[in-house]
C-alpha cells in the first residue's frame, strides 16, 4: 500500500470515529404542534385545525406516519369495550359502558382533511389509529410539515377523559387531539388504545381554545393571554380587557413537552401558589365547605412534596404545574393532573402528589410507559411512600399476594397485554415499587440517592429505557447488575433463602445457608449471642463483581456466593452452644417470599454431610 493510500485510510479512520463519537446515540424525534379548536358545549364537539413540525432525527427513511385517535376507543365494539367486557378482572370504572353509549355520548375523532408540505395525504383509520401513506419519504435528518382539520366529540367520560363525569365537571381533556405516534430505534409504537399507558414525541405545543366565556380552563402550558381571560391568571391590580363575545380564546404555550391535557368548568375556582421558584395553580369547584377546606389544605401539602422531590430526585425543570379537578381518579399529564376532588383530604392529597410525581417519572424523563409502566408508575410509588416517611409494607405485601395467586407476569410485558389487570397493577406500582427497593439494598443507601439523581439529570427528556437506568446505576456503584434486572424484570423467580443447619466442628462453627429460590442475591446475616453481643455478616454473589458500601454498622465480608451453588457454609465465630439466633436479611429489605426459614436458634451440634465438606473446601 502506498503512502498516499496509508494516509488516506487513517484519516478516514479518524474521521469516521470522531463523527461516531460526536452523534447522540439516542436519537429523538421532535413534533411541534400548532392547534386551535372551537367547542360547541351545546352539543360538546369540536372543530379544529392542527399543524404538525415534524422533524426527523432518526437514521432512517420515512413512508409512513400514524397516529393515534383516542376518542374512538369509546365506541361499542372498540377493541378497548371488547377487552375490557372479556378480561377476567373488569375495570369497575368500565366494564360494559363502553357498549351501552348512545351516539350522543361516544366519542369520535374524525379527519376532514390531511396534508403533508401542502400534498394531500391518503390514509385509513383502524380504530385508534390512523394510518398514513406519505407524499414523499421522510429522509433522516429532514423536516416536514402535516397540517390536518378533523373534528371531535367529547364522549361520556369513562376512562380520563369526557364530559359530565360524576363529580359534575364538565370537561376533562385528556387524549383529545389526533396524536402523531413516537418512533424510536425499536421503530413504530402505533398502538391501538385500550386504556392503558402513553408515550409521545417531544415538542412545542402552541394551543388556542375557543370556549363559552363562562368556562374557566386549567391544564398545561402557560396562558399567553390573561388581561383577556382573567380569573386569577392575571396579577392583582391589573384589570381585565375581556372582549364582548359569547366567547373568549384561551391561548397556551408549553415548551418541550409530550403531550398536552386540560379541563374546563363554570365552577371552578382558581387559586396560586408559589413554592420553588414553581407556579402550582388549582382548578376546583368548592361544592361544599368541606371540598373548599380540602382544596385550601392542599397548596401547603403539595408544595412541601415539590420541595422533596426537587431534593431527591432532581430539579422540576418548568416554571408551572397544574392541579385540575377532574373527576377520574387522578392521571399525569405534562405540568398537570386530571384528579378528584370530592373525596377525604387524605385520599386527595395522595392522589396529587401521586401524580405530581409522575412530572419526573413521566413527564420529564418519559420512559415509554407502554412497554416499561413499572418504570414510571412504580418508580412513582417508591418516591411517593419515601415521601410519606419511608413505609413500603404495603409494597411488600401487595407482592408476596400477587406471587401466592399465580398471576403473576414478568415486567418486561407490554402493559396492554397482561391477561389481568390485577397481575398488571401490582407488577407496574408495585413490584416497580420493589424493583428500587431491592437494588437500594444491593447498592448501598448512598449509592442508591446518587443513582436516582444522576438518572434524573442524565436521561431527562430522553425516554430512557430499563438499560440506561441499570447502567447509571452499575457506574455510581461500581456493582454488576444486569443480572438482577434480568432476573427481576424478565422472569416471575422469586428470592427465598433458609437456614438448615447450624453445627460446630473442630473447634469451628458453621451456618448452612440454602438458596431455594431461583434468584440470587447478596446477603447480610446477623448472628446474636446469649451474652448480648452480635456480629454482623455480608456475602455477595460473584455476578456482582463487587460489594455495597459499608455502613454504620460493622460487618465482616465473606467470600463471594457462587450463584450456580445451591448451599453456601457460613464459618462464624464462637460456638454453636453459645449462639442466640441467626437471621438473614435482618432488616428484612429483601423480598424474600418465606421469611419463615430466615432465622434459626439451635443449641445442638450436628455433623457435616458430605455436600458440607466440599463446600468447607471451596470457602
Amino acid at each position: 500500500m502506498n503512502k498516499f493510500c496509508i494516509a488516506s485510510v487513517i484519516f478516514l479512520n479518524i474521521f469516521c470515529v470522531k463523527n461516531l463519537l460526536s452523534q447522540n446515540y439516542r436519537w429523538q424525534q421532535k413534533a411541534d404542534y400548532t392547534m386551535a379548536i372551537d367547542m360547541n358545549t351545546d352539543n360538546h364537539q369540536f372543530k379544529g385545525t392542527q399543524k404538525i413540525v415534524y422533524t426527523n432525527n432518526s437514521p432512517d427513511t420515512l413512508t409512513k406516519v400514524f397516529y393515534h385517535l383516542y376518542y374512538n376507543a369509546f365506541q361499542p365494539m372498540s377493541a378497548m369495550d371488547v377487552r375490557s367486557r372479556t378480561i377476567a378482572d373488569p375495570d369497575r370504572r368500565v366494564k360494559d359502558r363502553i357498549f351501552k353509549l348512545k351516539n350522543d355520548e361516544i366519542g369520535f375523532q374524525k379527519i376532514i382533511s390531511l396534508s403533508q408540505d401542502k400534498q394531500a395525504l391518503s390514509y385509513k383509520v383502524e380504530g385508534t389509529i390512523l394510518e398514513v401513506n406519505l407524499a414523499k419519504p421522510i429522509l433522516p435528518k429532514a423536516k416536514v410539515t402535516f397540517d390536518m382539520q378533523f373534528e371531535a366529540q367529547v364522549p361520556n367520560q369513562i376512562r380520563r377523559t369526557g364530559k359530565n363525569n360524576a363529580e359534575k365537571v364538565s370537561y376533562s381533556m385528556a387524549q383529545w387531539y389526533p396524536k402523531l405516534c413516537e418512533y424510536d430505534e425499536q421503530g413504530w409504537h402505533a398502538n391501538p388504545y385500550i386504556a392503558r399507558e402513553f408515550y409521545g414525541n417531544w415538542g412545542d405545543f402552541d394551543v388556542k381554545i375557543t370556549i363559552d366565556s363562562a368556562f374557566v380552563i386549567g391544564g398545561t402550558g402557560y396562558l399567553q393571554n390573561p388581561q383577556e381571560i382573567g380569573h386569577g391568571y392575571l396579577p392583582k391590580g391589573q384589570k381585565v380587557k375581556r372582549p364582548n363575545s359569547p366567547k373568549l380564546t384561551w391561548h397556551f404555550l408549553a415548551p418541550n413537552v409530550h403531550d398536552f391535557a386540560w379541563g374546563a368548568d363554570k365552577e371552578y375556582v382558581h387559586t396560586m401558589l408559589q413554592a420553588e421558584g414553581v407556579d402550582l395553580h388549582y382548578f376546583y369547584q368548592p361544592a361544599t365547605p368541606e371540598i373548599k377546606a380540602n382544596w385550601e389544605k392542599l397548596p401547603a401539602y403539595t408544595a412541601k412534596a415539590l420541595a422533596f422531590l426537587n431534593k431527591n430526585f432532581g430539579k422540576y425543570p418548568y416554571k408551572q404545574y397544574s392541579f385540575v379537578q377532574g373527576g377520574d381518579g387522578g392521571m399525569e399529564y405534562p405540568m398537570a393532573t386530571l384528579m378528584n376532588g370530592n373525596g377525604a383530604f387524605e385520599g386527595m392529597a395522595g392522589t396529587a402528589v401521586h401524580e405530581l410525581i409522575h412530572s419526573w417519572f413521566q413527564g420529564v424523563l418519559a420512559t415509554n410507559e407502554a412497554l416499561y409502566a413499572w418504570m414510571d408508575e412504580g418508580f412513582n410509588s417508591f418516591a411517593g411512600d419515601e415521601f410519606e416517611g419511608g413505609n413500603h409494607a404495603g409494597t411488600y405485601q401487595a407482592y408476596y399476594n400477587l406471587v401466592k395467586s399465580g398471576k403473576e407476569e414478568p415486567l418486561s410485558l407490554h402493559a396492554d397485554h397482561f391477561n389481568t389487570n390485577y397481575a398488571y397493577s401490582v407488577a407496574a406500582y408495585g413490584k416497580g415499587s420493589l424493583f428500587l427497593l431491592q437494588l437500594r439494598y444491593i447498592i448501598g443507601e448512598e449509592n442508591f440517592k446518587k443513582g436516582m439523581l444522576n438518572y434524573f439529570n442524565t436521561w431527562k427528556f430522553r425516554h430512557p429505557n430499563t438499560n440506561d437506568f441499570i447502567r447509571v446505576m452499575e457506574k455510581v456503584s461500581n456493582v454488576e447488575l444486569d443480572w438482577f434486572k434480568e432476573y427481576f424484570v424478565n422472569t416471575t423467580h422469586t428470592i427465598d433463602y433458609g437456614i438448615s443447619e447450624v453445627y460446630s466442628e473442630n473447634g469451628k462453627t458453621f451456618a448452612k445457608l440454602d438458596k431455594i429460590g431461583r434468584v440470587p442475591m447478596p446477603l447480610d446475616i446477623e448472628v446474636k449471642y446469649k451474652n448480648g453481643s452480635k456480629v454482623t455478616y455480608y456475602i455477595p454473589i460473584d455476578l456482582m463483581r463487587g460489594e455495597k458500601p459499608q455502613t454504620e454498622t460493622k460487618r465482616i465480608i465473606k467470600p463471594d456466593w457462587t450463584w450456580t451453588f445451591p448451599s453456601y457454609l457460613l464459618e462464624i465465630e464462637g460456638n454453636a452452644d453459645d449462639i442466640e439466633s441467626i437471621i438473614i436479611d435482618p432488616k428484612e429489605e429483601m423480598a424474600d417470599i418465606s421469611k419463615e426459614n430466615n432465622s434459626y436458634t439451635t443449641k445442638k451440634t450436628v455433623t457435616p454431610s458430605k455436600s458440607d465438606v466440599m463446600f468447607k473446601e471451596k470457602y
